[in-house]
């Protein structure tokens, strides 16, 4: 397999000696001048000056020369200053962000992070995406989730599978003008069943043809660019079994999305979401460029998103934890504040075990997620990653609502606005009921493989669990027979996750992170993975009645 980095650090070599001849070349005239006639002078300068110029321009030799925690604090900073000055809360009582507040996000360039070097931007680091994500849910998770889709469900794409071709182009547009991309997949009639999609793409006249309908992609009608799955059809309209991708640049000529419908979403305002009619022709280096099959390039993107939403999930977090510590410290009830209640006390070590589980996953994902790994058989990680946080993020909001009492419900509170914009995260890219249940799938899988029916020895010999599963060594020492419901699939998924994830925490500790934080949430997890045993263990296999039978109670009264 080529190593693109190298690819593309020898192309840069060569822009790099070129222009330095040309240098060369114009000094050399220079030198020359008398000898020379002024015509001739004057055509090589000015082909000197604009061949410069050009691969300047290309190479985007224009690097940021701050460090990351100069950027990072300057965006932090200036977030804040513009959300109190523009009133968030007020803000996200309506949809969309007036054009003046999203130039002043984008002047502070926010998504050069998930930019490579080679193009201007920093370099695309995955410690970076996610603390650029971490600070902006803090302010505003809509606004987070619209960096998510730009850097996960775009960017990384592009950097990783697109044509060297178009790189340039559509980079500098991310960076000097604010452009924004998003991913289309999910159509109306194929939600999860991303694979029996119905957008085709047929390559005529050396330009492919796609065409279908999209919805219930975030930035409906505002990106400037869409990435967009199709199966290729043949010549008798049957469509294939692989997945493609393509790129489009709705300013381009043929290119444009039709957007047929906004959506009254619920919840993350700032957001358009939408039905997309998708009919466009694009140029064959517009497609992307699979490492083997487009079905693993979509496993690939999909896996690193799910691993990055700990970034989204960190800032919220620690917004909810500290706006609830805050109120239960200030709020008086007779003779003492919320703060000194046991239940309270619960509550808010709950909140904090979410955050210190989240650390974590964030400090795993810098490690496991980056573009130059494969993640398309990280299935397992990811998706505990994914569905755990934001199961965490919706009942941090719910506790926060709770303890707020009813200031708390109001969508201009940061609270009451978090139960709507934290819930489809729990839906979107996989709903979190289909993740635990291919979590369970695939610990099952690897455990017939294996030849072992003990959870607790199979979780020992597990990469992913091994040192966590000796902290619950009691608790796991039963036998799982196969197949089980797919109720128990679910919480056996959600056992899994937490023992995932106290494994990355463990890890974390090791390098030097609270430890009192750590022993916290190691016991705040026992508890939920009791509970959850217990559910497993004594599920009945009881369905929904389909005739209710003489169940009007006013009939008995």
């Amino acid at each position: 397999m080529v190593n693109q980095n190298g690819v593309n650090q020898l192309i840069n070599a060569i822009f790099a000696l070129l222009i330095i001849t040309v240098k060369l070349l114009i000094l050399i005239l220079l030198i020359q001048l008398p000898f020379a006639s002024p015509y001739f002078f004057a055509v090589m300068m000015a082909y000197g000056v604009f061949y410069l110029s050009n691969y300047m321009n290309a190479l985007a030799l224009d690097l940021p020369t701050d460090s990351y925690t100069e950027f990072l604090n300057r965006f932090k900073t200036s977030l804040s200053s513009l959300f109190q000055k523009e009133n968030i809360d007020e803000l996200s009582l309506s949809r969309g962000l007036p054009p003046n507040v999203w130039k002043e996000i984008f002047n502070l360039k926010p998504l050069s992070v998930a930019i490579p070097k080679e193009f201007g931007g920093r370099g695309v680091k995955v410690k970076e995406c996610l603390g650029l994500l971490s600070a902006a849910s803090y302010e505003s998770l809509p606004l987070s989730l619209t960096f998510g889709i730009n850097i996960a469900l775009f960017l990384e794409p592009l950097a990783k599978y697109g044509n060297e071709v178009i790189k340039g182009d559509i980079f500098k547009h991310f960076l000097d003008y604010g452009a924004m991309g998003g991913l289309m997949i999910t159509e109306p009639d194929y939600g999860s069943d991303a694979l029996s999609m119905r957008t085709q793409n047929q390559l005529i006249d050396n330009e492919y043809h796609v065409k279908g309908t999209k919805h219930w992609q975030g930035l409906t009608g505002l990106a400037n660019y869409w990435l967009i799955t199709s199966r290729n059809a043949n010549a008798e309209g049957n469509l294939g079994r692989d997945v493609d991708f393509f790129i489009a640049d709705t300013h381009k000529p043929n290119q444009n999305i039709e957007v047929l419908e906004y959506y009254d979403n619920a919840g993350l305002y700032m957001i358009p979401y939408g039905l997309n009619k998708v009919d466009v022709k694009l140029p064959q280096e517009n497609k992307l460029i699979p490492e083997s099959t487009g079905l693993k390039l979509m496993l690939d993107v999909l896996h690193r998103s799910r691993f990055q939403f700990p970034g989204m999930g960190m800032g919220f977090l620690k917004r909810m934890m500290d706006e609830a510590t805050t109120h239960c410290k200030e709020r008086i009830v007779g003779t003492s504040n919320l703060f000194s209640l046991d239940q309270v006390q619960f509550q808010l070590a709950k909140m904090q075990s979410y955050f210190t589980l989240c650390s974590a996953m964030c400090a795993k994902s810098c490690k496991v997620s980056g573009i130059d790994n494969d993640v398309s058989g990280s299935g397992v990680h990811a998706n505990s990653m994914k569905a755990l946080v934001t199961d965490m993020m919706q009942d941090s909001a719910q506790m926060l609502v709770q303890l707020s009492g009813g200031k708390g419900y109001r969508l201009s509170h940061i609270g009451g606005r978090g139960i709507m914009d934290s819930r489809p995260f729990q839906i979107f890219e996989g709903s979190n009921e289909m993740l635990y249940t291919q979590i369970s799938e695939g610990i099952l899988k690897d455990m017939k493989k294996k030849k072992t029916e003990n959870l607790g020895e199979y979780l020992a010999i597990n990469e992913l669990t091994s040192n966590a599963s000796k902290l619950y060594k009691k608790e796991f020492d039963f036998n799982i027979g196969s197949p089980i419901s797919q109720r128990k699939m679910i919480d056996l998924g959600k056992v899994i996750a937490r023992v995932v994830t106290v494994n990355d925490l463990l890890e974390l500790n090791n390098d030097g992170f609270s430890q009192q934080l750590t022993d916290n949430s190691v016991e705040m997890v026992r508890q939920e993975i009791v509970m959850l045993l217990a559910s497993l263990q004594h599920h009945q296999n009881i369905s929904a009645l389909e005739n209710l039978g003489n169940s009007d109670w006013m009939a008995f009264a």
